[in-house]
This record gives C-alpha cells, structure tokens and sequence, in this order.
C-alpha cells in the first residue's frame, strides 16, 4: 500500500505517519520510483504505534517497545499507574482549591491560603516520592523460597501461614465479591481467594513481584502501583487485604495509605492487613527492650530499619473514619487488623 491507502486505512494523516517514520518507529521499504510501500507488517505496527500515543506513551517509549518486540504490557502497566497518579494529584488541587474559594473572603486569608498550598505541595510529594529502598525486584526470583518460617533467631515470618489463613478466614468473602491485595507480592494471600473462584486484583510496586504473581495465578489480575497512589477507582472492591507490607511505610504515609484503602472499598467493605507491628509505643519500648537485654542485635537492627506500625495509632484512624475494628496478635511483632465501614448514621457505642 502507498502512504495515502495506509493514512485513510488508519484513519490518521500521512503527515503523521513520515512524523514516525522520521522517529524511526517504522521503516517502510521504497520502491524503484521512490515511493514509500507499507506492507501488512507496517500497517499492523502503525496501529500499535497510533493506539499507544492515544493512551500517553511517548515515541521514544514505543519505539523502545518495538526495536524490542515487547507486547508492551509493562509500558501499560506504569502508564496506568501514572495516569491514576494524576488523578488522585487534580483530585487533590481541586479539593484545596475548594478549600481556599471558602477562605478568600476572610481575614488573614493569604496565610491561610499558602498553609494549604504547603500541604497540597506535601501531598503531592508524598504520592510521588515514595521509592522502594529495598529493592523487591531482585528479591521477586527467590522470594517464597526465602519465606522461612522456623530456624531464625529473629524471625518475622513466624506465624506467616497462619496470618494469611486467618486474614482469608476473617474477611469471610462471598460470590460475587471482588478483592484486592495490596502489595501483593508473589500472590501468597490473593491465591487463597484466588482458589474461592473471587476475582482478585494484586497491587505491587515491584513489576518483578507481580511478573512472579502472574506466573503462579494467571487468573490474577496484576496492576502497578503503590499504597499511596492505588491504581484503582472508587468503592471499586468489596475487599482489600495487605500482609508484610505496610510496614515500608512511615506512619505519616500509613495514614494515606488508609484513606486510600477507605476510597477504593464500596459500602460495607472490609479490610484485613496481617504485618508487623506494636500494640503501642509503650509496647514497642517493651519490645525492643528484651530483645536488647537478651543481645539479640539482628532484632532490634531490623526493626528499626523498617517502620513497624502502632497498631492503636491505625485502630484509632479507623475507628476515627467510621470503622469497626477487630484485632489479634500472633506473636510480638506479627498482628492481624480487621475493619469494616459502618451503616452511615451508626455509632461503635
């Protein structure tokens, strides 16, 4: 076909098409009087390639993808968790701006106003800036293999089967439901709903964790995301679950990160997170304090490299947001959470 087949084929421009033709995103062969002639193999890759930049991709991202013959699913991947990124980012400038409309009238509004833009500018630096420091792409390969739950003398996966039973068991899913792990990892709790036959949708910010996930559930639906920024949409689950990863986060972050949870469950949703955690400051003072007195370094080393949650702070926040909540405690660091959204106009009286 001459280029003027191909733009109506496509329904685009020729203009556009020598625009990828000068990226090197296609190629086509010239024939004897100098006319380019796509075949069936350009026209298919001009599809690509127009369907791609329709979703945001840049040229130099799908011509990576093509000089690669990837099938682009991990540039969808990022692309989705940035758009949702985005979403929540406008979200939020809308929300303060609301804010200041209502302040503009009142005195001492400019310092009022600039408060609020210090906290949007937090905000955002928040669902953007959080990195994973302990690279979970490489630890993806091996990581079930490293799930040794005996035969440490600090071991945080004591108790790790039971606390992925008891986290299944007490969310108590139905037909129907749709649940979400969120980092999810290499699928050990999403598989146990997986097995119910409920539709689980695993979130990870490790594409490594997730590739591994869908290689043991196929029947998994895998996004790219991170507790700060879920690359999902309102009251989209009935259900979320979370085991050994909200302890990556800060407390400050642990907050968002529920109120994330909060935006995505629909009416009388649950959560259920089994992770590492303290009943209180007091108790982590405890803690860490027989571990220090027994000489156990590798204990009191680990915990301080990571941000074991208060687990009164995160009942508090639930409760605090209309929640009931139940707890239980496998052992000094390990707990299980469990909350659910109250009927709107309902006490915990």
């Amino acid at each position: 076909m001459k280029i003027t087949e191909v733009a109506n084929k496509l329904e685009t421009t020729t203009r556009t098409i020598r625009f990828y033709e000068e990226k090197g995103l296609i190629a086509p062969e010239k024939a004897s009087n100098g006319y380019r002639i796509y075949t069936e193999e350009d026209v298919r890759d001009l599809r690509t390639i127009l369907a791609l930049r329709e979703v945001g991709l840049s040229t130099k991202e799908v011509k990576k993808a093509l000089e690669q013959n990837d099938d682009f699913t991990d540039y969808l991947h990022t692309k989705r968790s940035l758009l949702y990124e985005e979403m929540l980012q406008i979200r939020d400038m809308v929300a303060t701006i609301d804010r200041m409309i209502e302040k503009s009238e009142k005195a001492g509004k400019e310092e009022q106003m600039m408060n609020m833009a210090r906290e949007l500018k937090g905000l955002k630096e928040k669902r953007t800036n959080w990195r994973d420091r302990w690279n979970f792409d490489e630890q993806a390969k091996d990581y079930d293999d490293n799930i040794k739950t005996t035969g440490y003398r600090f071991n945080v996966h004591e108790h790790y089967d039971e606390a992925l039973t008891m986290a299944h068991a007490w969310v108590n899913a139905s037909s129907g439901e749709k649940g979400v792990d969120i980092g999810a990892g290499t699928g050990n709790l999403s598989g146990l709903f997986l097995r119910q036959g409920l539709p689980m949708i695993a979130v990870d910010q490790s594409k490594e964790m997730l590739k591994v996930c869908a290689e043991k559930h196929p029947q998994a639906e895998t996004r790219l995301g991170h507790f700060l920024s879920l690359p999902l949409n309102d009251k989209e689950a009935d259900f979320v679950v979370s085991s050994y990863a909200l302890h990556h986060l800060t407390d400050e972050d642990k907050d968002l990160a529920l109120a994330e949870f909060d935006r995505i469950l629909g009416d009388h949703g649950r959560v259920v997170i089994a992770d590492l955690m303290f009943r209180d400051e007091s108790d982590r003072k405890s803690v860490l304090e027989s571990y220090q007195e027994s000489g156990n370094e590798e204990a009191v080393e680990a915990i301080e490299d990571e941000y074991y949650a208060d687990r009164s702070r995160l009942i508090r926040w639930w409760e605090d947001h209309g929640y009931d909540v139940e707890a239980h405690q496998f052992n000094p660091i390990l707990h299980l959470l469990y909350a659910e959204k109250r009927e709107r106009g309902t006490s915990n009286e």
